[in-house]
């Protein structure tokens, strides 16, 4: 049997009507920019996270830039960010010409709350959080410390839609949540878009000025903006996604639950869950010493599998520049080293399911 890592035109199928009428119902608008399709999706998913504002954007990657650019942060500027996240998340503090500070992960692999006051200095501004593979960090403690420090906290959920800890949304905790739509996540889109979501009202306007050359009226631009608006179609079809939430979410927990439950492998560490948080699943993650001979294993079997990630941004040659060298952060590039990702998309069958789970037992 063949599984693939992910299988997007299973969740297109799935409500293939409905996404069908929405798009040509977006085409036949005659309206394809910052219309109602875009302006509906907005009022729903700052409802669906229970934030005051969101604003649709071409990208997670803008969101993040954009964030960051919304709140003065530049260069001279500091800002706390997991040393175990994807480069996105970097990225979205060096675009604005600030400076990086990384902290080491806990063992659910997100911001260990722990390391963050030492890492703290006269010139930090913000505490970038985020919530990896789908689990919400400790944001509790992590709010608190940002309190304490009169620091911005920035939320990078790309990974993490509908995820809470305790009784809040991810995105809902600090001063922006940032969400990418790509394909692969959890609310995705068919092509690239992102959002943030903020109850300021003068960081909502802002962003939307930023996104839109840095203009409120055509033509009278009062900063300097760019090009990032998510699109009426895409803004379309992800309200169909964002109506069938709960049974996607559903979905997924499902699949997370058999593998939990029937990998039994002593070769294997399974994802745990913090207390007080939710996991939403985007990324299944095992740990295992051998990554690298049991994901050639798995391939053997026709089992596609990926690496999150197998380059943390600090020794990326995209980030050479900032002077680390390998074992700075011990505990980030031991993650690199020995973490799986196994699959888990809409529609995946219990046979595939099953399947996974006994080649995974089989390794040796």
């Amino acid at each position: 049997m063949k599984i693939n890592f992910n299988q997007l035109d299973r969740g297109y199928f799935k409500y293939k009507t409905e996404y069908d009428r929405a798009a040509i119902q977006a085409l036949e608008s005659g309206w394809y920019i910052l219309g109602e399709s875009c302006e509906k999706f907005e009022r729903e998913f700052a409802e669906f996270v229970g934030s005051k504002h969101c604003v649709g954007l071409n990208s997670g990657l803008d969101a993040l830039t954009l964030a960051f650019r919304a709140l003065d942060i530049g260069p001279g500027d500091e800002v706390i960010v997991p040393a175990n996240t994807y480069i996105a998340s970097v990225i979205g503090i060096t675009e604005n010409g600030a400076t990086p500070v990384f902290v080491e992960p806990d063992e659910y692999y997100n911001l260990d709350a722990d390391n963050i006051e030492e890492r703290i200095t006269e010139k930090t501004k913000a505490i970038l959080v985020v919530h990896l593979y789908g689990q919400a960090a400790n944001m509790k403690r992590i709010k608190a410390i940002a309190e304490k420090h009169k620091l911005f906290l920035i939320e990078d959920c790309a990974q993490s839609h509908g995820a809470k800890f305790e009784d809040k949304i991810s995105g809902t905790w600090g001063d922006i949540g940032c969400f990418s739509f790509y394909p692969t996540k959890n609310i995705g889109a068919f092509g690239d878009g992102g959002a943030i979501v903020t109850d300021n009202p003068s960081i909502n306007e802002k962003v939307k000025m930023l996104r839109n050359y840095g203009s409120k009226i055509k033509y009278q631009n009062e900063i300097v903006g760019v090009n990032s608006r998510l699109d009426e179609i895409q803004a379309a079809l992800l309200s169909v996604k964002l109506s069938h939430y709960d049974s996607l979410r559903e979905e997924r927990e499902r699949i997370a639950k058999k593998y939990l439950t029937g990998i039994n492998n002593l070769r294997i560490a399974l994802p745990q869950v913090r207390d007080g948080a939710e996991h939403v699943w985007h990324l299944f993650v095992i740990h295992t010493e051998d990554r690298n001979r049991l994901q050639q294993y798995l391939q053997e079997q026709q089992i596609a599998t990926q690496i999150h990630y197998p380059v943390p941004p600090h020794l990326s040659q995209a980030y050479r520049y900032l002077g680390f060298t390998p074992g700075d952060f011990p505990i980030t590039e031991n993650y690199s080293n020995k973490v799986l990702s196994l699959p888990l998309y809409e529609g995946m069958t219990d046979d595939e399911i099953d399947y996974v789970v006994s080649k995974v037992n089989s390794y040796k």
